[in-house]
Parts: C-alpha cells; sequence; structure tokens
C-alpha cells in the first residue's frame, strides 16, 4: 500500500478558475498511483478547490457573476478590510466553497464524472502562489 503526501505550487494571475486537472493526473501517473484514494487539500483562506464543469466556460462564468452579485467586493461592508476589497470577500467565497477533495481512483485514473474537472478557485485580485497538498493512499 502506498501512502504518498507532497505538496504542489501552483501560479495564479488574479481571480478566476485555474483547471488543474492535468496537473493531478500528471503527479499521479508519476508516483504509479492505480488504485485508492487522492485528497487535495489547499493551505490558504484565500483560494479554493472545486470540482466542477469543464466542457462550458459559461458554467465557470455564471458561478463567477453568482459570487460578485451575492458577495460584493467593497470593503466598506466588511470590518475586515486590510488588504483591500477583496480581502473579505475571498474568505467568504473560500467559506461557501472547498478547502479540500477527495476523489476516488481505479486503473490509473481519477473517477471524475465526462464533463468534470477540478480547478483552483483564485479569489484575490493579485497574483499568488498558491499551495496544495497531495495526498493518496491506496496501490
Amino acid at each position: 500500500m502506498k501512502n504518498i503526501i507532497e505538496s504542489k505550487h501552483f501560479k495564479t494571475t488574479g481571480q478566476g478558475f485555474y483547471e488543474i486537472t492535468n496537473d493531478v493526473n500528471s503527479w499521479l501517473l508519476n508516483k504509479e498511483c492505480n488504485k485508492g484514494q487522492l485528497n487535495l487539500f489547499i493551505q490558504h483562506t484565500s483560494a479554493s478547490l472545486i470540482i466542477m464543469e469543464n466542457a462550458s466556460p459559461e458554467v465557470l462564468n455564471d458561478i463567477d457573476a453568482y459570487f460578485k452579485k451575492n458577495i460584493p467586493e467593497d470593503s466598506s461592508l466588511y470590518e475586515h478590510s486590510y488588504e483591500g476589497n477583496d480581502d473579505m470577500p475571498a474568505h467568504l467565497k473560500y467559506m461557501l466553497t472547498q478547502t479540500s477533495l477527495t476523489i476516488p481512483m481505479d486503473q490509473g485514473k481519477l473517477l471524475l464524472g465526462t464533463w468534470q474537472g477540478i480547478f483552483l478557485y483564485e479569489h484575490r485580485y493579485n497574483q499568488h502562489t498558491r499551495k496544495i497538498i497531495f495526498s493518496f493512499t491506496g496501490d
């Protein structure tokens, strides 16, 4: 049984969705993982991880519009605003999405649905380097 834990860094250029499915698949292939569970955990409170449709960009646009409508980026609305208009809204988006994902795999492939992809969801305006912990348990 394998038990692998490593971290990978991903650069973002500002708010938005960054598909990391291919990076995750490459990591699993490199580690010769066949069957088990992969857990991804982001070590930040202003970016998150999601599994979402990767076939239609309109889906991601609609999600972004939903968050912008329901979580205003206006520091005058929040007590916590040390780092600008996107500071507290980034924490709220993080709280409403996911900090970790657990995905089963079999025969060397993640068991994602046909239209599912793994995304790093950056909530801040500026570029960042985000650290994600990859943890695999299985064969």
